[in-house]
């Protein structure tokens, strides 16, 4: 099910991860919120592959449709939100990538392979800008999960 979810995703960070910090406390509390810094240029290049390439099936802002948990009459799972809602934000920058570059298992979903189509970079930008749509909050438990995680 973990890897049904993975690749149901849909149309993910840079090979170089974002330099993102860990606000402390006065007294080093490690639970604080991390602080995003991603990169203004990354995110507005990523925006421009996502339009010309994902908007159509997940949505101007990454909404996508409400009933993306419920498979279709053929038994494929339609695109998924991407905007924090749904599960991009459960999987590691790797499995995102692999998600587009890969698409879905015929089987279970309609997103095609990216990996011909765009470049990596392409795909680098077009996660960070995902990642931007992200709140505050899903982006903390998401960096602290994959990203940081020892």
């Amino acid at each position: 099910m973990l890897v049904l979810s993975g690749l149901i995703l849909g149309c993910d960070e840079s090979a170089s991860p974002a330099k993102d910090t860990v606000k402390q406390s006065l007294f080093g509390n490690q639970d604080a919120m991390v602080v995003r810094n991603l990169d203004a240029d990354q995110i507005k290049r990523g925006e421009a592959v996502y339009v010309a390439n994902c908007v159509n099936c997940h949505g101007q802002n990454g909404e996508a449709t409400a009933e993306w948990r419920k498979a279709g009459p053929d038994g494929k799972y339609p695109p998924p939100p991407l905007n924090g809602t749904a599960h991009a934000w459960h999987h590691s920058t790797e499995v995102l990538k692999k998600t587009i570059l890969d698409g879905t298992p015929p089987e279970y979903g309609s997103m095609p392979a990216w990996k011909d189509i765009l470049t990596e970079q392409q795909v680098d930008d077009v996660i960070v800008w995902i990642k931007s749509l992200w709140p505050d909050e899903i982006y903390d438990v998401w960096y602290k999960n994959f990203e940081n995680a020892d």
